[in-house]
């Protein structure tokens, strides 16, 4: 039957993932970084998913199968209980430390008395370049180039203690954050970033599908700049 159903364009979708909290009936999942629509029976065609930040879905009238509003519920209540249906970071609080290891902190002793202009250097990061914000990377950054890079989600350093050590080292860092920013740009800042030839970028991120935006967006500028650099991927996985 012709009716109206979903439409999403993965050219404009960065996978944040808000579709998939706006639909009750659970038609849409978050796969490989791009929104998909499960089922064509699972969809009401309302479009309450429409409050898409990209602007990447739209109602259109097509061929599909008939609204089976029970069967759509079925299917997201089973994959619910099954803890696989995904959602944004900010909607789903998550402890990451077991109740019972969580101590008590002692008074806190200032490091440095509020009266200094600056933290003293012994407290400070080495951090070998600066900006390290991707928006604000002016578009011929020198550092870049010959460089291996770590471009990692903002949340990345707050959630890994040994972020310093175990990734940084070497590495020159390039934070991002796909949700927060406005990343209608970070395709070209991408290319930009692997047409200064680094050696190699390592990508830091998040296991929620707005994180999965960085890895699509940036697999697609490193195409797009022609960059035989080394690229590698690595998920921080956030408990269930």
């Amino acid at each position: 039957m012709e009716r109206p159903i979903i439409e999403i364009d993965e050219e404009k979708c960065d996978g944040c993932g808000q579709c998939v909290l706006d639909c009750a009936e659970g038609a849409l999942a978050v796969i490989n970084g791009k929104a998909r629509l499960i089922r064509d029976s699972y969809c009401d065609g309302l479009g309450a998913c429409l409050n898409c930040p990209r602007g990447a879905l739209r109602i259109v009238m097509r061929e599909a199968e008939a609204f089976d509003e029970a069967a759509a519920l079925a299917a997201k209540a089973a994959r619910d209980g099954q803890a696989r249906h995904l959602f944004c970071a900010g909607s789903r609080p998550r402890t990451l430390a077991a109740p019972g290891n969580i101590a008590v902190a002692p008074a806190l002793t200032p490091l440095f008395s509020a009266a200094d202009n600056d933290i003293p250097d012994s407290l400070r990061a080495r951090t070998p370049s600066w900006p390290i914000q991707l928006r604000l990377l002016p578009p011929q950054a020198p550092f870049l180039s010959g460089a291996h890079v770590l471009l990692a989600a903002q949340c990345s350093g707050f959630v890994l203690p040994g972020l310093h050590t175990d990734w940084l080292q070497g590495r020159i860092p390039v934070i991002a954050c796909p949700k927060l920013d406005n990343n209608g740009d970070y395709a070209e800042r991408l290319a930009r970033l692997f047409a200064m030839r680094p050696a190699s970028v390592t990508l830091l991120r998040m296991s929620v599908p707005c994180c999965a935006a960085l890895e699509h967006l940036a697999r697609q500028a490193q195409e797009a700049a022609g960059s035989h650099a080394a690229l590698h991927c690595h998920t921080v996985r956030l408990p269930r």
